[in-house]
């Protein structure tokens, strides 16, 4: 499979590295794009095609990634568009806030198109990816899921929902890790050394994201395991819920969502 990925940025590169670990192609055979040349000698060291001509790097490829900017993307989208051949070559967006119809605008109404929402954690093997397909063969969506799914996890979504999966997803890293950072805060004034109080907020954190996924539990089915009566734990998060924790989050994850969805528009 020949692939084209235009922008080579955090999530660029690790689909390039997903795209050649999954098997799907080899370095040879993927052309990444960027406006600045000389940010992609890295890429060019490990044996990947490389270029600022994302006509000539679409010109052969069987699956094109759009891991661009919203503000970039209907330039983009009128460049290659005249390369494009719906039939042979699926689009795979990235780009958020740009639904698949603003897509076909600039491609045609026979466009493949599957619309992703993964999260920088593509660089450990450890994303959440949301779907979308919208003109897409079963097959297409198979090769893709199985695609992010070497680069951590996969669901397909409607794609009305696109815009929450950003603010969930994508935005939720920072979000978490904000709590993590927070928690580490916690842990030195009472006592830890800083680099020991992230190690322990972080292992922490990664332990009771396994507990759901692995037992499939409600969180406060797992709450209720670590918290007894008068005890030092429910004491702890009353007092962080009488201060808003939960409150900030689900403001915050809202308007990311409304944010989400302005900004190609914008």
């Amino acid at each position: 499979m020949k692939a084209a990925i235009i922008g080579a940025g955090n999530i660029g590169r690790a689909l390039a590295q997903g795209l050649v670990e999954s098997g799907a192609a080899v370095p040879a055979a993927i052309t990444v794009t960027r406006r600045n040349s000389a940010a992609l000698a890295e890429f060019a060291a490990e044996g990947f095609i490389t270029g600022t001509d994302n006509r000539e790097a679409v010109r052969n490829a069987d699956v094109i990634f759009l891991c661009i900017l919203p503000q970039q993307l209907n330039a983009v989208l009128d460049e290659i568009a005249p390369m494009l051949q719906a039939q042979r070559q699926l689009v795979v967006s990235v780009v958020t806030g740009a639904h698949s119809s603003d897509l076909r605008r600039h491609l045609g109404d026979e466009a493949r198109i599957i619309r992703a929402m993964p999260n920088t954690a593509l660089r450990v093997k450890a994303s959440m990816t949301c779907l979308a397909a919208s003109g897409a063969t079963d097959e297409d969506l198979r090769f893709v899921q199985h695609l992010f799914g070497t680069m951590g996890s996969s669901i397909v979504i409607n794609e009305e929902l696109m815009s929450a999966a950003t603010a969930l997803c994508a935005c939720g890293i920072a979000f978490f890790l904000r709590s993590i950072r927070a928690a580490a805060q916690g842990g030195v004034e009472i006592g830890f050394h800083a680099h020991d109080a992230i190690t322990i907020a972080a292992q922490t954190a990664l332990g009771a994201a396994q507990l759901l996924l692995q037992n499939g539990t409600h969180p406060e089915e797992e709450i209720d395991k670590v918290t007894s009566p008068k005890g030092c734990t429910i004491a702890g998060l009353n007092e962080m819920e009488h201060q808003g924790l939960s409150s900030a989050l689900i403001k915050g994850i809202k308007l990311s969502a409304s944010i989400a969805g302005e900004l190609y528009k914008k």
